[in-house]
């Protein structure tokens, strides 16, 4: 990654990684539309993340096709983690009826790998563009995905409890 601020930009990705986490590792109700508002806003920095990545790249030299899909692949496998996660996360309906749920260690070891994977794919990204922070920028993007991908599943799975 292109970091112009390599020490701060890591503290920072450690900190927001850090909160889902943790966020995961609790017992907290499902509720209808909670559990969505951590992904629209990760995906409003997500969009301005990208655009900003974008002018980072064009104002050296021409953004190429092979960046791009690099990109949305990075999204995909976002996603393709945040059905894996879906799985291991628990849900149950408690003795008052209310439908919670808590994320496991495996939980905690999926967004560990997602990580390290969305680090290894903002590398390349930054890498085929040849100038700027595209893939590193496209962190919130990415989380964006994953999170809304993991937390529609689970709510699907606690409407059928």
């Amino acid at each position: 990654m292109q970091s112009t601020s390599g020490g701060p930009a890591l503290v920072i990705v450690a900190v927001i990684v850090g909160l889902v986490v943790r966020q995961q590792l609790r017992t907290r109700p499902v509720r209808r539309n909670g559990s969505l508002i951590t992904p629209v806003v990760l995906g409003l920095l997500g969009v301005a993340g990208i655009a900003f990545g974008v002018a980072s790249v064009v104002k050296d030299r021409p953004l190429t096709t092979l960046p791009v899909v690099l990109l949305v692949a990075s999204l995909a496998v976002a996603a393709g983690f945040g059905l894996v996660r879906a799985r291991t996360v628990q849900v149950w309906r408690d003795p008052h009826g209310e439908v919670l749920r808590k994320g496991t260690a495996a939980t905690t070891g999926l967004w560990l790998v997602s990580v390290a994977a969305h680090l290894g794919l903002g590398l390349w990204i930054d890498h085929a563009a040849g100038t700027g922070i595209l893939g590193t920028a496209s962190l919130y993007a990415y989380l964006a995905f994953g999170l809304g991908t993991q937390n529609l599943l689970v709510r699907g799975r606690a409407a059928a409890l």
